[in-house]
């Protein structure tokens, strides 16, 4: 299927072919002895995933996936990780190659095994960039990380993994991805969940795809000539932290470049917006605006908001025509005024003279577990880049994969807010 820039079609899910039968019990995950990873290992990953999930208890988990067989996997993958600056260039791209990238999942494995069959598997001419927030929320976020991450293995210049904000001690200790992994793993789960958080600190920042598209979690940053934003360590009584905008007006703050970002420093859990950790925090955390400038985004309390005009001066600058962002859905936009609702999967923010900003959600009928009755039903959304320029994005909607295996949450989603626009993230800078 193709859908041109200006449509969106949704593709209903059907049934995998290679789904495993439910009396058809998987034999236990083996590393391959020479550690190389093949099509048909990361194939049998999917269909083993997708059976237990739907045949086996949480705690079962190593029956399929033992601890040795994912030591080994994420060795590797934060190896090759950590070796990736934080700005990926996608530059080996050709008259045969399409791009897909693929915003929020959120543990829904379900999701993420059809969007990769919709979309076609990662191969020589098919590249995918994952814009983060694989876990935490979904009752499946180690699946979901662990398989993206054999693919990454298996691919590694045809499969980017880019960190999200939900890719973070603090978040994962809310959301329930630290739970998650406890309840699969037992008595190894702090291992297996120390091991994730330190494959997390790998994940680069960024990407541009054929020198036209930048995509990232958040989106733009600031620079580190200007004046850091002051803060306190205390709360606010909504739970925001508070921050001191003394010295950050407009004419204070500026984008940064890409020397600057290449120079940040990545390799830590919890970003706080200061020093070495600025970038970072920015690119994970900041959101779009329809009000004109560049100021500190004192509803999250931390990163940015930026207006049309620094869209349409981040393009003209590095001679670029798309952002891709992700890292709000439905129940984020129900609170951004003026800003397009989530339910398509995505929305056009900026519309500029060198070009769009675009937000994309991949993660359909979100989130998993919701505490009022009516649900958003929002569909999920990829796009795809094609040739010659790689810089027309075309929309591919698609409904969830329901029903859902039954599964229970990982974390309070009564108590917890919907939107992370709110988090206490004041226990997120002071944490160890």
């Amino acid at each position: 299927m193709h859908f041109d820039a200006n449509s969106s079609a949704t593709t209903t899910p059907t049934t995998p072919s290679n789904r495993l039968p439910e009396n058809q019990s998987p034999p236990p995950i083996q590393w391959p002895e020479d550690g190389t990873l093949t099509l048909d290992w990361v194939l049998n990953l999917m269909s083993s995933f997708d059976w237990s999930s739907r045949n086996l208890s949480p705690p079962d988990l190593p029956s399929i996936l033992p601890v040795p067989a994912f030591d080994k996997l994420i060795l590797c993958g934060s190896k090759m990780l950590h070796k990736e600056p934080n700005c990926v260039r996608i530059d080996d791209v050709s008259a045969d190659s399409k791009v897909v990238v693929v915003g929020d999942v959120h543990g829904q494995l379900h999701d993420v095994l059809f969007l990769l069959n919709d979309a076609g598997l990662p191969s020589d001419n098919r590249i995918f960039v994952f814009n983060g927030d694989y876990v935490d929320r979904g009752a499946w976020g180690f699946e979901t990380f662990v398989l993206l991450l054999a693919w990454k293995i298996y691919l590694p210049n045809r499969v980017y993994l880019l960190r999200g904000n939900h890719e973070s001690k603090y978040c994962t200790s809310v959301y329930g991805f630290e739970k998650e992994v406890m309840t699969k793993y037992g008595g190894q789960g702090k291992h297996v969940y120390r091991k994730c958080l330190g494959c997390f600190e790998g994940l680069p920042l960024t990407t541009v795809i054929a020198g036209r598209v930048y995509t990232a979690h958040g989106g733009l940053f600031r620079s580190m000539t200007s004046p850091p934003s002051k803060r306190h360590k205390g709360k606010k009584k909504n739970r925001k932290i508070s921050v001191n905008n003394e010295g950050t007006s407009d004419e204070k703050l500026s984008l940064g470049s890409f020397e600057e970002l290449s120079k940040a420093r990545r390799s830590v859990l919890d970003p706080p917006w200061e020093g070495s950790n600025l970038i970072p925090g920015d690119i994970l955390w900041s959101d779009p605006s329809l009000t004109p400038g560049l100021s500190p985004n004192t509803e999250r309390g931390i990163g940015l908001l930026w207006g049309p005009d620094c869209t349409e001066n981040f393009l003209k600058k590095f001679n670029l025509k798309l952002i891709i962002r992700s890292h709000e859905g439905p129940d984020a936009r129900e609170k951004r005024k003026g800003l397009g609702g989530m339910d398509q999967g995505y929305t056009i923010d900026h519309n500029v003279e060198s070009g769009k900003l675009i937000t994309l959600f991949s993660a359909p009928d979100y989130p998993q577990f919701q505490a009022t009755e009516e649900r958003y039903k929002n569909k999920g959304a990829y796009i795809v880049l094609e040739p010659p320029n790689f810089d027309t994005p075309s929309f591919h909607s698609f409904e969830a994969v329901l029903p859902r295996p039954k599964a229970n949450p990982y974390y309070n989603f009564e108590e917890v807010l919907d939107s992370d626009e709110e988090l206490d993230l004041s226990s997120m800078v002071s944490a160890p």
